[in-house]
């Protein structure tokens, strides 16, 4: 994907941005306990900028937790739906290469489903500029488990039907060289979890992903259109069993 394709896609989450927040999986509470694990510290007290925030599903459930969050989220139709909802978290304009937060202010610096945005050779000395002592970068990935035959079905009419389709997944490997240049190591927890849902909901969610949400309507609807039809054919009562590998990837700094 070139510079020019990777700006339209992080630009597509505004429009869609009701979708998003109606249709994208949540995290099981089961991520933040790995992640207080591997951070090495409770989320209770601590100052966390969340970065790439979207509509805030994972920025509430850190300040569930006790969390003091500091949203950072590019797109204004996101922002807005976050501010929407969740009044009370603050809200600000920007990116992971260019942190809006001031030296030393955060305990933790989180990416949910967004650090591959982001420049890692401007990011990673970001997110280090802004944590203190001791404080954690986490990166986590919410990825549909393609051992399950529907799925893999699914990716393959997408690969067919769409010249951007991607589906990220990221490994140790791929986190070593900009996290390992800056003398970071990766800690990792991987986590299996399902959801059910309506066709339609997923149809919203598949809506929402970068690689649709740049289509223009008159491409986008009969994709979404032969999607339903092939899931209907396949799950004729209309409910799917989702299932997820979700991948969490802490570096600690040092104390």
């Amino acid at each position: 994907m070139t510079d020019l394709q990777q700006q339209a896609h992080a630009l597509s989450f505004g429009p869609v941005a009701e979708q998003y927040a109606a249709a994208r999986p949540t995290y099981p509470a089961e991520l933040f306990d790995e992640l207080e694990r591997l951070a090495g510290r409770p989320l209770a007290g601590a100052d966390v900028v969340d970065v790439g925030a979207g509509t805030g599903i994972a920025t509430r459930l850190l300040a569930a937790r006790g969390a003091r969050v500091l949203a950072v989220e590019p797109s204004g139709g996101m922002a807005a739906r976050l501010r929407a909802v969740s009044p009370e978290i603050p809200v600000v304009k920007g990116v992971g290469d260019d942190l809006p937060c001031h030296d030393g202010s955060a305990d933790l610096v989180t990416y949910a489903q967004a650090f591959h945005w982001t420049d890692p050779g401007r990011s990673v000395p970001e997110a280090l500029r802004v944590l203190r002592p001791g404080g954690a970068l986490a990166l986590w990935w919410n990825v549909k488990d393609d051992t399950e035959g529907w799925i893999a079905d699914q990716q393959q009419r997408l690969g067919r039907a769409l010249p951007s389709y991607h589906a990220h997944r990221s490994t140790p490997q791929d986190l070593a060289g900009p996290l390992g240049a800056h003398g970071l190591r990766v800690e990792t927890a991987r986590l299996h979890w399902a959801r059910r849902v309506t066709v339609e909901s997923h149809l919203a969610d598949l809506e929402s992903r970068s690689y649709v949400a740049v289509l223009p309507p008159e491409q986008r609807a009969p994709v979404l259109a032969a999607e339903r039809d092939a899931l209907l054919a396949a799950h004729p009562e209309g409910v799917l069993n989702e299932p997820y590998l979700l991948d969490l990837f802490v570096a600690r700094t040092a104390a």
